[in-house]
């Protein structure tokens, strides 16, 4: 078992591929060469919180933050102790704008346990070098769970930045998409602030008779 979670079962094709299956053995001996983020057990952490049957919205990153102790397996997100990286902020910002739910806790465990998978396209970083896997097996890979998850029908895609949105030949058309610049400080102001993608997806998971997503980081807080 490489994921768990019931993910093995879902993407066994992919992860019994001898290149996967090489790539992987490579970077489990770059984890011991090189700092290399997130922790080795939390590389797949965003389908360890988020089952393949309880997916609702699908919210897509690029690669983790590559700052030691930032990354923490989640796109966009970081543990609670860590200060809030900027393109957190400003999504921060937009759920404020859009739903009047202030957050602080950067840690975005709280949407995944409730079926946003939280997913960066490269999963791994070297330490102050991003993107330092963008030419990996990563890309096939998450192409792969993108094409799998599309399968399940009526999930919302969240598409920021034109990497993300270059994925969308990817979905089928029985699902639902929604873009936007991305939240990163040059480029948030030209699209992402005031895109009302968090209110709208309660929407469409309203209209489709399933539970909204509480955009609020705290577990303790209900719906304002």
């Amino acid at each position: 078992m490489i994921i768990g979670n019931g993910w093995d079962n879902i993407l066994e094709k992919i992860l019994k591929s001898d290149e996967f299956q090489n790539f992987y053995i490579n970077l489990s001996r770059e984890y011991d060469i090189y700092d290399v983020y997130p922790n080795y057990e939390n590389i797949f952490n965003a389908f360890k919180l988020t089952k393949y049957e309880d997916i609702k919205i699908v919210i897509i990153g690029q690669d983790p933050y590559h700052q030691k102790g930032q990354a923490n397996g989640l796109a966009f997100s970081v543990n609670s102790n860590i200060k809030t990286p900027p393109s957190l902020k400003n999504i921060f910002k937009e759920i404020s704008s859009d739903l009047g739910i202030e957050n602080k806790n950067p840690d975005l465990t709280a949407w995944a346990k409730q079926g946003v998978l939280l997913l960066n396209t490269i999963l791994t970083v070297k330490d102050s070098s991003p993107r330092s896997y963008a030419n990996s097996y990563w890309g096939v890979f998450s192409v792969e769970v993108i094409k799998k998850i599309s399968e399940r029908k009526n999930i919302i895609f969240m598409l920021w930045g034109n990497d993300a949105i270059s994925l969308s030949k990817y979905i089928d058309e029985d699902n639902f998409i929604l873009t936007s610049t991305h939240p990163s400080p040059l480029s948030a102001y030209r699209g992402f602030l005031g895109c009302k993608h968090f209110s709208k997806a309660n929407e469409i998971l309203e209209q489709l008779n399933k539970p909204k997503i509480n955009w609020s980081t705290d577990e303790n807080k209900g719906f304002r």
